[in-house]
């Protein structure tokens, strides 16, 4: 099983998109200071996660969000999942 996910850095709530098949250990990593890019901006935590059989298609999703570069459709997709997760009723 693969993971897409988003992270947000608690330091200036930028978001960091990848893909992995170990979530909680690629959080570590990237909390660990050893990522070039989110090592400036500790520490993160998961805003959302997408599960895929496939690496490939994993890969596919996680270029898709790269390829917005829009925060607020980030926002929404975020919103969207915390209300799904946390059976909140005003769902999208």
């Amino acid at each position: 099983m693969y993971v897409v996910y988003i992270l947000q850095s608690d330091l200036d709530g930028s978001y960091y998109i990848g893909q992995t098949e170990n979530l909680e250990r690629r959080l570590t990593y990237h909390n660990s200071g050893k990522s070039r890019y989110t090592s400036r901006k500790l520490p993160w935590k998961v805003v959302y996660d997408e599960a895929y059989k496939t690496r490939k298609e994993a890969i596919h999703r996680e270029r898709f969000l790269k390829n917005q570069r829009n925060r607020k459709f980030y926002e929404a997709l975020i919103k969207n999942y915390r209300s799904l997760n946390q059976g909140d009723s005003n769902k999208i």
